[in-house]
């Protein structure tokens, strides 16, 4: 059995139907409540049993309650997808502590919440299992005007590289999914965004412009299903980040032998 944030659309309805397709039962979580019927609606035509859980990934309770509704309804999880994301744009001078609270609070903390309310039942359990948190090529490579966002995904990359070790001892894989650019609807994100969060004055700045090609949802979850099968950490979906990443390397390697 699988959950799925973000489930409603993008990313996170294509690993719910990839996981469908599987014949695992799948729990959808997001805010967008269309959305989740129509996931849970194309997992049922896909023969899976589908459960849509209305959840703000943001607040601790509201994930506990999501663990606490699927072992009640299935009786076990063993895949689990911290994959809700947002996004904002603009230099790092503007952001406002708004735009932090708000990213930070479902990108990073929401992956945080999915882990407190889920890891310790399926250590419990005994049945090992695997847990998939969405990060991206951002949370590798720093992009300017992407400050805020990057500084979220470089932190699950790194809470993920740290998870893999912890969770080996209880046979529960992980794998970080770092993509570039997908056919998803994060760049209209702010339809989600509270109302308490808003900036007054707008965005901070405007949509950054991705290098390489734009895949689809599907492709990036039957990587993301192929790396659960292999029990691989790295789920890199875009050849055109091989490059950016050897420079980066390149530049640490270069730092290392200027401060000897």
């Amino acid at each position: 059995m699988a959950v799925v944030t973000g489930g409603a659309s993008g990313i996170g309805r294509a690993l719910c139907l990839a996981f469908a397709r599987e014949g695992m039962r799948v729990v959808i979580a997001d805010l967008d409540g269309p959305g989740m019927a129509e996931t849970a609606a194309q997992a049922g035509a896909a023969g899976a049993r589908a459960l849509a859980v209305p959840t703000d990934v943001s607040r601790l309770a509201e994930v506990q309650a999501l663990a606490d509704r699927a072992w009640r309804d299935f009786g076990a999880v063993h895949v689990l997808c911290n994959n809700a994301g947002v996004g904002v744009s603009g230099g790092l001078e503007a952001a406002t502590h708004r735009d932090w609270e708000w990213v930070v609070g479902v990108n990073l903390w929401g992956v945080i919440h999915g882990l407190e309310a889920f890891v310790p039942r399926m250590i419990a359990q005994q049945q090992g299992g695997h847990i998939v948190n969405t990060a991206s090529m951002a949370g590798l490579i720093a992009s300017q005007g992407l400050g805020v966002y990057n500084t979220t995904k470089y932190a699950v990359v790194g809470l993920s590289e740290t998870l893999s070790k912890d969770l080996r001892p209880y046979g529960i894989g992980v794998s970080v999914l770092c993509p570039m650019g997908v056919t998803t609807r994060i760049r209209q994100s702010a339809r989600n965004r509270p109302a308490h969060l808003q900036n007054p004055t707008g965005p901070p700045g405007s949509a950054v412009e991705l290098i390489g090609r734009y895949l689809t949802p599907e492709h990036v979850a039957e990587r993301v299903l192929r790396a659960v099968r292999d029990n691989r950490l790295y789920v890199i979906t875009h050849e055109e980040g091989l490059e950016p990443l050897r420079r980066r390397f390149e530049r640490l390697a270069r730092g290392i032998e200027e401060s000897r």
